[in-house]
């Protein structure tokens, strides 16, 4: 996908609103890229004024692209995303950021199974911290991250939108099997 630069006279960093199925998200932008998706209600959301000035989304291509695919998603009409992304973070959130980027679609997995990954299953916890910090809900998928035992845990959009956004992924056959 060939997303423009950002016009220079664009003000960097910038955000936009969004409304969604899931409530309003703030998309932020810096460059060329996404640095940051959130609910108004977020976990660990930053201050206000680090999202830089708010733009109009039709008038900047990436966050226009965002928004619209963001709507797709959401309506079953998109199942990946397509956005460049630059999330702010250390080593180590990044390398749990990047494993859970590859759980796929109606998939979970734990946060034991990513330390376990890393090398160290020691670093559950640490792991659930980084998820937990992930500046970019829903397109790095960090609602996919399940409890040990399959129970859904913290999520930074809370527990009602991480089970929203399962059942979204949930496949087809696996939602009509279910007697709820």
């Amino acid at each position: 996908m060939d997303i423009p630069l950002m016009d220079p006279r664009r003000p960097d960093p910038r955000h936009t609103v969004t409304d969604s199925a899931l409530g309003p998200l703030t998309v932020v932008a810096r460059g060329p890229a996404l640095t940051g998706l959130y609910f108004a209600d977020h976990v660990r959301r930053p201050a206000r004024e680090t999202f830089g000035p708010a733009v109009a989304e039709e008038e900047d291509a990436l966050l226009a692209e965002a928004s619209a695919q963001l709507r797709e998603y959401l309506t079953r009409r998109r199942t990946a995303f397509a956005l460049p992304l630059a999330a702010e973070g250390d080593t180590f959130q990044h390398a749990v950021w990047d494993l859970v980027g590859t759980v796929p679609r109606g998939g979970t997995t734990t946060y034991g199974s990513i330390a376990r990954r890393l090398g160290d299953p020691l670093l559950a916890q640490r792991v659930g911290w980084a998820v937990g910090s992930n500046p970019l809900c829903v397109l790095v998928p960090c609602h996919r991250v399940v409890g040990a035992d399959g129970s859904l845990t913290g999520y930074a959009g809370g527990l009602a939108r991480k089970r929203a956004l399962l059942a979204l992924e949930e496949p087809d056959a696996e939602s009509a099997s279910r007697l709820f």
